[in-house]
């Protein structure tokens, strides 16, 4: 099969397999790749509208016990500079991002061996009593820990988190859901198929969530597709994701500092079969905290049509070094220069100040 046959198949409406896939990751021209995934996130959203979400990242913890190799974020418990935010802490981080126009919070930890799953309830209850705010907390690998350490189901520690105001679950902790490539970077995180299975099980109770993808570490091309895959395949079940977050992995001050940062390209390039692989998630998300504004335009070319968060506060990515910082201002202002219009959305993609 040629190339053109596959950017025929795919402007058809067909669903390309993963030798296809690979062939266009491998080999289709840089510029045409693009132009296709444009193409079909045009075909998705005819209007040239680009949303984004006013949140936080609060992260109440930073004592983890996984000792990930790409993370340069976490403390070992008793290591110097470790911290838990008290639930009145949190509270503050919340106002200030209330004041600031802001709909939800993003939280997330570490894998800490000392806090109750009770504990992240009550912080859960206390922040719906005081805030009117969107929850969007934990990761799959957090309720993996949490399962295990209480001697629970996997289903029990969902429905706990979710009637003490759990609303919706971040894609944090994917990394690559290819178990080889876990084993070497996470070798304590869970593997690919608790992943995608406390995944599926929140999409069972309710809630949405989002997929990522950390690249550019020690995994193969072949390897990142078969990542696609499995979140294909986990959607065809579930049709729970709302959008895909794909970024490069940020190697400094990580123990892992003999891998290069990808280039742009290869950032487009992934981003672009992202939106050709996953014909059943309808939102891309750009990473301008990863890539800086300019090349977060760009991507808006290549299959992306949203652009995150204005991250009011981001802690882990910039423990690597990487600082990018975005009012609701700036956005617009990008947004506007790439020729789409801004439009500030919900977690689950509705759009501000419209009705559902």
């Amino acid at each position: 099969m040629t190339l053109e046959t596959i950017y025929a198949k795919i402007l058809d409406g067909g669903r390309i397999d993963f030798e296809e896939a690979r062939r266009l990751y491998l080999e289709a021209d840089f510029h045409d790749l693009g132009q296709l995934a444009h193409q079909v996130r045009l075909k998705k959203h005819p209007e040239p509208v680009v949303t984004y979400v006013v949140d936080r990242n609060i992260n109440y913890s930073n004592v983890c016990v996984c000792c990930c190799k790409f993370c340069a974020f976490y403390k070992e418990p008793g290591q110097e500079g470790e911290y838990v935010l008290s639930y009145e802490e949190i509270g503050e981080k919340i106002q200030e991002t209330l004041d600031l126009g802001g709909t939800q919070i993003l939280m997330q930890g570490g894998h800490h061996p000392d806090l109750p799953l009770t504990w992240y309830e009550d912080m859960l209850r206390y922040i719906k009593a005081n805030y009117k705010v969107h929850i969007h907390a934990f990761s799959p690998p957090e309720v993996v820990f949490w399962s295990e350490k209480e001697g629970i189901p996997v289903s029990e520690v969902v429905a706990r988190l979710k009637a003490a105001g759990l609303d919706s679950i971040p894609g944090g902790g994917a990394e690559i859901l290819v178990d080889a490539v876990r084993s070497e970077v996470a070798p304590n995180k869970c593997p690919s198929g608790q992943w995608l299975g406390v995944m599926e099980e929140a999409h069972s109770q309710g809630l949405r969530t989002t997929a990522t993808m950390m690249f550019g570490h020690r995994e193969t091309p072949e390897q990142r597709l078969e990542h696609l895959f499995a979140v294909r395949e986990t959607q065809d079940r579930t049709g729970g994701f709302t959008a895909f977050i794909p970024w490069t992995f940020q190697p400094d001050h990580t123990e892992l500092p003999d891998c290069r940062k990808l280039t742009s390209i290869e950032y487009l390039r992934t981003l672009a079969v992202s939106r050709l692989v996953l014909d059943n998630v309808d939102n891309i998300q750009v990473s301008w905290v990863t890539m800086g504004p300019k090349i977060a335009q760009l991507a808006l070319y290549f299959g992306g049509n949203d652009f995150g968060s204005t991250m009011i506060e981001e802690n882990v990515v910039k423990a690597a070094g990487v600082k990018f910082r975005l009012s609701r201002e700036e956005i617009h202002r990008l947004v506007e220069a790439a020729g789409f219009t801004p439009k500030q959305r919900t977690m689950d993609y509705r759009i501000m100040g419209e009705s559902a």
